[in-house]
């Protein structure tokens, strides 16, 4: 099981809106970096849903319940979206001035490449976040 971030805008689609709707469809992702992290999204692994705007930080988890697929919206057909159902919202959330001043992140690509919609986690990164979450490791 692989781990993520997906990045939203709070006024477009929120947590909150994913919690209210159960699942959805992930889409509106044209960055071709992004584009191949979600082409290597599979059903079951594990994401983290980071609000950008104003609020910059990690808020809630999700599954995604679809692997990835062609945009049915990309009339070029090189697009890929992927399902996603809530999860639980973090016990805190995570604000990136917490992440930018913990050492442990050091490479992190949400500190590397900041405008990346899409991208994998690793397991030390998911651990500490959830850690800073006040989380259990469960998901």
């Amino acid at each position: 099981m692989a781990r993520f971030l997906f990045k939203t805008e709070p006024s477009e689609y929120s947590f909150d809106d994913l919690v209210r709707d159960h699942a959805t469809r992930w889409d509106g992702i044209s960055n071709p970096t992004a584009q191949k992290h979600l082409r290597g999204v599979r059903e079951g692994d594990s994401v983290l849903i980071y609000h950008t705007g104003d609020e910059r930080q990690a808020v809630g988890l999700a599954t995604v319940v679809h692997s990835a697929y062609p945009d049915p919206s990309d009339k070029k057909g090189k697009l890929v979206v992927v399902d996603v159902r809530a999860g639980r919202r973090l016990p805190r959330p995570v604000t990136l001035a917490e992440i930018k001043a913990n050492p442990r992140f050091a490479g992190f690509d949400l500190l590397r490449i900041s405008r990346l919609s899409v991208m994998p986690v690793g397991d030390a990164h998911w651990a500490e976040l959830l850690r800073l979450a006040g989380a259990s490791a469960r998901e």
